[in-house]
């Protein structure tokens, strides 16, 4: 199943790099290796135009729960922000940041 769900790092190279910069440089060393085998299960279905976030596992019936943060990164070119569960990335915010979609 893990075929209908492609890597990030294979359909967007800059946001990964960006990504692994952002969480090397808040101290997220552990993070930032994990990035590498996140991968896109669901773009975020708000409608918002600016909004590019997507899922990265399936989402849970009701709240996180415990073990769960929210990263926030200095990003230079858009908001990127982080659910994270456990220390695994369950979805990544990706708000005013260059278009994704058409890569």
């Amino acid at each position: 199943m893990e075929d209908a769900h492609p890597l990030i790092r294979e359909l967007f190279p800059g946001l990964m790099a960006e990504l692994v910069s952002c969480l090397e440089a808040e101290g997220e060393a552990e993070l930032a290796i994990s990035v590498r085998d996140v991968r896109l299960y669901q773009w975020c279905g708000c409608g918002d135009d600016f909004c590019q976030s997507f899922r990265t596992a399936p989402p849970p019936d009701g709240a996180y729960g415990p073990g769960y943060r929210n990263v926030s990164l200095n990003s230079e070119r858009g908001y990127l922000i982080l659910d994270v569960v456990r220390d695994q990335i369950m979805f990544v915010e990706v708000l005013y940041y260059p278009d994704l979609r058409d890569a």
